[in-house]
């Protein structure tokens, strides 16, 4: 049976996630058996700035986003493992195998491969794994890995990745722009604003976050619970057990069938829109056959849908509102005074 990896940094948790996490029920449903780094280390390393212990709080934090996020989908997590990178990045083994990568390794080449994201190869080696996931910003760390891990003596492992959900408002969604994202806990109004303030010029499908995402997350999401619905899930017959959430598709009621996404619209703008592929939907906006209000709107109440499960498990845990609090501070907090005794 392949191992795969799947590597977890601690930026801030959006919904651009969506994509790789969704990708995990397919591996699932081959057979094969799936590792999740939570990158500690690595995420202290990023920018020196978020201390261990602050680290260790999001750690917790991401685990508890990850499961949630994974019920929501229909993921059974008891047949993911959780790997925090501090249980073999530390230990003497792992040290001196890096060791011997810097001794071999050029300048050039260490600069190149850590241009993008802090990342290690040996972590390919040291999870045990026959093949890792990530985003194609993780590219030049891939091919990095396929060069050294054979010159010290151990296997080549092959690399799937994903594409970069584009951010709302054109370019890549990110964690430092909180404008071009949406966050797993953000409320139904903050993605109704979102979203209705996005770029999404009409006839324009070359720039275009919401249309992206529609392709990437909620199309792909429709699909997996379309053939759920069938029994289709592989070697997988634990899918869907511990689902949390509706777990219908995004289609309208009374759509055909197969419908993937559907849009509404008043009888007296032509009457709601239904798609059984993405290449459907595109070309309707293409052609300007469907307005980007209407697609907005559409996009707006599946998201609403798709994160309603996830906020609902984090009001519902004061242990992880708790942890929220830790991993992420107020920075506008002031200290509290300690009363005189």
């Amino acid at each position: 049976m392949n191992r795969n990896e799947v590597n977890i940094r601690y930026v801030s948790a959006h919904i651009g996630y969506f994509v790789p996490l969704t990708k995990i029920a397919d591996f699932l449903r081959a057979g094969v058996e799936v590792t999740v780094l939570l990158a500690d280390v690595h995420a202290f390393l990023d920018n020196l700035k978020a201390p261990l212990e602050l680290v260790a709080h999001r750690t917790k934090y991401y685990k508890f986003i990850l499961l949630a996020v994974f019920k929501s989908l229909g993921i059974p997590t008891s047949k993911l493992r959780f790997v925090e990178g501090s249980s073999y990045q530390l230990t003497k083994e792992y040290n001196l195998d890096n060791y011997r990568l810097c001794s071999i390794v050029t300048e050039h080449d260490a600069k190149k491969a850590g241009a993008e994201v802090v990342k290690q190869a040996l972590d390919e080696q040291y999870l045990d794994c026959d093949f890792q996931f990530g985003g194609v910003d993780q590219r030049k760390i891939f091919t990095f890995a396929e060069l050294y891990l054979p010159r010290l003596g151990y296997a080549k492992r092959a690399h799937l990745m994903n594409p970069m959900v584009p951010g709302l408002g054109g370019g890549k969604m990110s964690s430092s722009d909180p404008n071009s994202k949406i966050d797993f806990l953000d409320s139904p109004a903050v993605v109704r604003k979102k979203i209705k303030s996005a770029f999404c010029e009409e006839g324009n499908v070359a720039d275009n976050g919401v249309l992206s995402f529609v392709s990437a997350v909620l199309i792909p999401i429709s699909q997996l619970r379309i053939e759920r619905r069938h029994g289709d899930t592989g070697a997988d017959s634990e899918e869907g057990q511990e689902a949390v959430g509706d777990q219908s598709p995004f289609a309208l009621e009374g759509a055909p069938e197969g419908t993937v996404f559907s849009i509404y619209r008043k009888e007296d703008f032509g009457g709601s829109l239904h798609y059984s592929t993405f290449k459907e939907l595109e070309d309707d906006f293409e052609n300007k056959k469907l307005h980007p209000m209407d697609l907005k709107t559409a996009v707006a109440d599946a998201i609403v849908k798709l994160l309603d499960p996830i906020r609902k498990a984090f009001e519902e845990s004061e242990e992880w509102k708790t942890t929220e609090k830790l991993a992420y501070p107020d920075p506008n907090a002031k200290p509290e005074k300690k009363k005189k005794g």
